[in-house]
């Protein structure tokens, strides 16, 4: 009868897995809600730093603005990502951790109908225990408490199978709820990352092959003063001033030559534009081409979608 008392050690093993539970559940629960919280942060600052990238690209010249739009896609694309990592994060980690807060208090609850149906059949055996010391020839008595004494310790007995049940599927249920929650938390991690790291190395590619010395020469094209023709107009009359007056048949003379030379240079010239326009053509196509082949990764998957719709 006085079985269930001695196995304080077994009660004892059961209400640390309890409490380790509520313990150690309940701060993954709040670490990786953090974490997802967190998260959700970096990619608030992300999408900050793609709206700076395409207001900073409009001030920049062709290489540089076509490098800046295609990495802000990009980082859009990946925050896109990361907004589906948080919701992963969110519906199948920190939901399933939450839901312990309840379990681990159905399991207290459990704990605490055992501990108070034993505590029933020890006062039932301290009473029955009394009796026959102090009134041992009271049999109906002894006999009303022995049947109580039974009655609480089958009770006892009861509830104990019980809890050792309830414990059993308990400690089941956290060893395989916690093998997929965080399988689930590295399998949502991979395939962020696996989906970023695909992005990236497009992305690397495209800012590697910028030709900086093309802007470059833009700029510098901007910002030569050196034969502008404000320099020539003040040189010129500088010049005349120190040449003798010609006569009037060198004049002539010099006139005819100079229609001549005027005509001769006039061909020349606008051969010269005309074969200026074909290399500006061939340069604008060639730069097209360049700018077509340095699509953003997100431009390549969505024409992807769009063709394989």
């Amino acid at each position: 009868m006085n079985t269930i008392f001695s196995r304080d050690r077994q009660i004892k093993s059961m209400e640390l897995t309890v409490s380790h539970a509520e313990k150690y559940l309940g701060q993954f629960c709040s670490l990786l809600a953090s974490y997802t919280r967190k998260t959700g942060k970096l990619r608030d600052q992300a999408d900050m730093l793609v709206r700076q990238l395409n207001d900073f690209s409009n001030t920049e010249d062709p290489e540089l603005r076509t490098c800046l739009k295609n990495l802000a896609e990009d980082l859009a694309m990946v925050q896109d990502y990361r907004q589906a990592e948080i919701e992963r994060l969110e519906t199948k980690v920190v939901t399933p951790l939450k839901a312990y807060g309840d379990i681990v208090e159905n399991k207290r609850a459990d704990l605490k109908r055992f501990n108070a149906d034993r505590d029933r059949a020890l006062k039932e055996l301290q009473k029955l225990e009394k009796l026959q010391q102090k009134d041992p020839s009271n049999r109906q008595r002894i006999s009303q408490a022995e049947v109580n004494a039974q009655k609480a310790t089958n009770d006892a007995h009861r509830s104990t199978r019980q809890l050792e049940e309830t414990i059993s599927d308990f400690q089941r249920q956290k060893l395989e709820d916690i093998k997929r929650i965080f399988t689930d938390f590295i399998t949502v991690e991979m395939v962020f990352h696996a989906k970023a790291l695909e992005v990236y190395t497009h992305t690397f590619q495209n800012l590697d092959s910028m030709d900086i010395d093309k802007d470059l020469e833009l700029f510098i094209g901007r910002i030569r003063v050196s034969d502008s023709p404000l320099d020539n107009q003040t040189l010129l009359p500088s010049s005349m001033a120190h040449q003798p007056s010609p006569t009037l048949g060198s004049s002539l003379k010099h006139t005819a030559e100079s229609a001549k030379k005027s005509r001769s240079s006039i061909l020349q010239r606008q051969r010269g534009v005309e074969e200026e326009e074909e290399d500006e053509e061939e340069e604008y196509e060639s730069e097209i081409e360049a700018q077509q082949s340095r699509q953003s990764y997100a431009s390549q998957y969505t024409q992807i979608l769009r063709q394989k719709n």
